[in-house]
């Protein structure tokens, strides 16, 4: 009788886990590939470059986790690319929770992160 109340019970707790953590590894991925992008183009010489480059790094840290990110967007933000200035890139993640079914659950959630990386006010930007 109680296995027969408890196991429902330990079932749920056990999904939950599941999509905590996918939830959770994800963010941490997110907040990964926008550090590196921001860092990538804060180092570049010109804007074109900063760009192509901080966005290659976002997709590099992503690619091998489409298990966790089923779409990914990115914007690299490269308005204030001066001396002084600062590389901004942000980046977001479709999580897929469909798999993992638990009532009154959503299909998928949307995780998303902000880095920012600083450039250098001694250096020339071209």
């Amino acid at each position: 009788m109680e296995l027969v109340i408890l196991t429902p019970i330990i079932l749920l707790l056990l999904l939950a886990a599941l999509t905590f953590g996918r939830v959770v590894e994800a963010r941490q991925q997110v907040v990964e590939a926008a550090r590196a992008g921001a860092e990538a183009a804060a180092v570049l010489p010109t804007v074109q470059t900063a760009q192509w480059v901080g966005s290659m790094n976002v997709v590099i840290n992503l690619i091998e986790r489409r298990h966790t990110c089923a779409r990914i967007s990115y914007v690299i933000d490269t308005s204030r690319f001066v001396p002084g200035g600062q590389a901004v890139v942000h980046v977001a993640c479709l999580v897929l929770l469909s798999d993992i079914t638990l009532p009154g659950m959503p299909g998928s959630t949307v995780v998303s992160a902000t880095a920012v990386a600083p450039l250098d006010p001694y250096r020339s930007v071209g």
